[in-house]
């Protein structure tokens, strides 16, 4: 049974996601503020933790920094904030996927299983990437869509294989940036978005409504998670 670490300040909150996660068959541990939360995470060792940015003390963005340096282990951010920046920052922090309060408890269980899975994909990087009818042959750089060969340049091909390889993850601008690039320059992510145009041009039936590379404003791309 995988644990699930859930943190927030608002014991409602707590109960409401618990109920809803248990009841999806995982078991949960609860901490209400950060120091408590990376206690926890030492000691339980999550399998993934659902994180409120808006804690007391040690807020949510502290303990992903905290969180990261000492491991891997998936977080979705919860927030209550408007503010894009704030899940701009968590993501680039290395959070996995967000949800601005009020939520949905049965869309967190979907998001919570969805990143356990492409979590559980990535640790086994594989030469040959699918995801619904795209299929990405790695050492190759060649895309097949639903059977029909489409032809890439390097950059467009490993920017949409690191997408595709966790459907449902939001990428900024800057981490697929340093993903083609090596490192993220800050004036250099507009030319993301171009190829981004180009690619759903190449590949999206209809490019105005595209069905795989989505854009989640404020923030940057995901590819569609074609599996839930």
């Amino acid at each position: 049974m995988q644990t699930i670490l859930v943190v927030d300040d608002e014991p409602q909150i707590v109960k409401l996601v618990r109920d809803y996660l248990e009841h999806g068959g995982f078991k949960v541990v609860a901490a209400t503020d950060g120091p408590a939360a990376l206690r926890t995470a030492a000691t339980q060792h999550p399998d993934l933790v659902v994180l409120d940015l808006g804690l007391p003390g040690l807020d949510g963005l502290d303990v992903t920094r905290s969180l990261r340096r000492n491991g891997a282990v998936p977080i979705i951010m919860l927030t209550a904030r408007a503010d894009e920046s704030d899940k701009l920052v968590g993501l680039e922090l290395g959070a996995d996927d967000y949800l601005t309060k009020p939520f949905s408890p049965k869309e967190l269980v979907a998001r919570v299983r969805s990143v356990l899975r492409r979590s559980a994909a990535a640790r086994e990087p594989a030469d040959l990437i699918r995801a619904g009818d795209v299929e990405l042959n790695v050492p190759s750089m060649q895309l097949t869509i639903a059977g029909r060969r489409v032809e890439l340049t390097p950059t467009e091909f490993q920017l949409l294989a690191t997408m595709a390889r966790q459907p449902g993850r939001v990428f900024s601008r800057a981490q697929l940036l340093s993903a083609v690039r090596g490192v993220a320059f800050e004036s250099y992510e507009r030319a993301i978005d171009a190829h981004i145009k180009n690619l759903r041009r190449k590949i999206e039936p209809d490019p105005h409504n595209p069905r795989y590379l989505l854009t989640v404003f404020g923030v940057g791309y995901r590819f569609a998670d074609l599996r839930q």
